[in-house]
């Protein structure tokens, strides 16, 4: 394998070992860069200098002999909803065109705290409205296992990166499943953590109750590394919750003897794709070999997760949303007047499925329909966590398919939203409840496209999903295999 195959956790053995210098690793990767994104269109901003000089930095710091940090040296990306100083931040939105933010946001402060070294910023869907990354007001991302088809979202660009080895690691968001989605599209790992684990604080926000910053990565190994950087309380984040975060890396012991495993029946109904089922099944027969206790459950609210989501996520889109007015970001449009300037600035600078998501959130928030829509939304997302409360009292993780499909192709869905809409229903649920999920390969279709298979756990309890995920991949390949993108 060349090094731009390798996880975090073998580059940092060659790096510490002064095998590769981290500068010989950058310069890998951005020439990897170049030769690939033309065709893959992961990035939205590729950030040569500052990741130069971030390597250099680390090589420094590995010269003096500090090897404190798995991530020194490692070369990362972040979706462009993280607020970076000095590089510009889109959201892949025109309406915030030209802005550069002056701070770095929390979680992007801690890799480079850890040493990371920044390649750039990836392509998503606008605003992380969107589950292929197709509303991307730039570009497209294809998916490096078949350039036909989409790499999920709104995540995608991040999920493709790391499949196609065009960054060791990458962060993502996820507010409806926009980590974990792309994560099974690209055939990667990818971990939501619980809500409160990771701060919020300089990123943009989508659905403030839902969103969450997880990493992507090529293994769980990689996963816990990268968790344990970025995680922690964070004061400047009022929703980060002060629980001390463990050694994850640690949790990976390979035993999962004895763990209770939950499989709902819901998850495994019609509309699933049998490729999927029959991968996923196995994936658990595999936790079963290993020692792991596997109970049939019911998650019998799950049929509802959509409509809830799709109600309270628009609800807080479109208040979060209010704030880009052409006034105090990107481009601001020419008018008569004050309210003119506002609505075109608007109408000029979303794109079409944020207009429609800040729309139906204005909606259901007005006088009238309140009550009908977003309250009993937040009822039905109260009902939703009880049955996972009620699950995960008798067990210690719920395994699901993370996606009901592969990949669909490019186009297929752009003009059907609510059939683009349905492609998150098996991953919902978990923000509403707020609890961690990580999904990992376990297969592929006939077509060569990654199945994903979607560990749930309880509240800050990702040690216990990353350690079955990671007996899982000693007994597979899955995680290894590589795109010929």
């Amino acid at each position: 394998m060349t090094v731009h195959d390798l996880t975090v956790h073998e580059l940092h053995d060659r790096l510490r070992g002064r095998e590769l210098s981290a500068v010989e690793l950058a310069e890998a990767l951005f020439d990897r860069i170049e030769a690939t994104d033309g065709t893959l269109g992961a990035y939205l901003a590729v950030c040569r200098d500052q990741g130069m000089e971030d390597a250099r930095r680390a090589d420094a710091r590995l010269a003096a002999g500090d090897v404190s940090s798995k991530l020194l040296g490692i070369p990362v990306a972040l979706k462009d909803v993280f607020l970076t100083e000095g590089v510009p931040t889109t959201c892949a939105s025109k309406i915030l065109g030209g802005f550069t933010p002056p701070y770095d946001g929390t979680a992007v402060r801690r890799l480079k705290e850890a040493g990371a070294v920044l390649l750039g910023k990836t392509n998503m869907d606008e605003f992380a409205m969107g589950s292929s990354t197709e509303n991307s007001s730039f570009s497209i991302t294809r998916n490096p296992w078949d350039l036909d088809h989409v790499p999920g979202g709104s995540s995608g660009g991040s999920a493709a990166a790391v499949a196609a080895g065009q960054c060791i690691a990458a962060l993502g968001t996820d507010t409806g499943g926009s980590i974990r989605q792309p994560a099974s599209f690209c055939g990667v790992v990818g971990l939501k953590p619980t809500y409160g684990r990771v701060s919020r604080y300089g990123v943009v926000a989508y659905a403030s109750s839902l969103d969450q910053v997880g990493p992507m990565t090529r293994d769980v190994t990689d996963c816990a590394l990268v968790l344990q950087a970025i995680a922690g309380h964070d004061p400047a984040d009022s929703t980060s919750v002060d629980v001390p975060a463990p050694d994850y890396a640690a949790a990976l012991t390979g035993g999962v003897k004895g763990l209770r495993i939950g499989v709902p029946r819901e998850y495994f109904a019609a509309g699933l794709q049998p490729e999927v089922e029959q991968a996923v099944r196995e994936g658990i027969g595999e936790m079963e070999k290993a020692g792991a206790v596997v109970t049939e459950v019911s998650l019998p609210r799950n049929d509802y997760a959509v409509a809830a989501y799709y109600v309270i996520a628009a609800a807080e889109a479109s208040s979060n949303l209010a704030r880009y007015d052409g006034m105090r970001y990107g481009p601001r449009a020419q008018a008569e007047d004050l309210t003119s300037t506002y609505m075109k600035s608007r109408a000029q600078g979303f794109g079409h499925e944020v207009k429609r998501r800040i729309m139906l959130g204005t909606y259901v928030l007005s006088a009238g329909y309140y009550d009908a829509y977003y309250l009993k939304a937040q009822k039905v997302r109260t009902l939703l966590k009880q049955d996972m409360e009620s699950v995960l009292s008798g067990c210690d993780a719920i395994v699901t398919p993370t996606c009901p499909t592969t990949a669909f192709k490019l186009d297929e869905l752009t003009h059907d939203p609510l059939q683009m809409y349905l492609s998150d229903i098996l991953t919902i649920s978990v923000n509403l409840a707020g609890l961690p999920a990580l999904s990992l390969p376990c297969g592929f279709d006939h077509a060569g496209l990654p199945i994903g298979m979607q560990v749930i756990g309880r509240p800050f309890d990702e040690a216990t999903i990353l350690r079955l995920g990671y007996a899982f991949e000693q007994a597979t390949d899955w995680h290894r295999r590589r795109p010929g993108t």
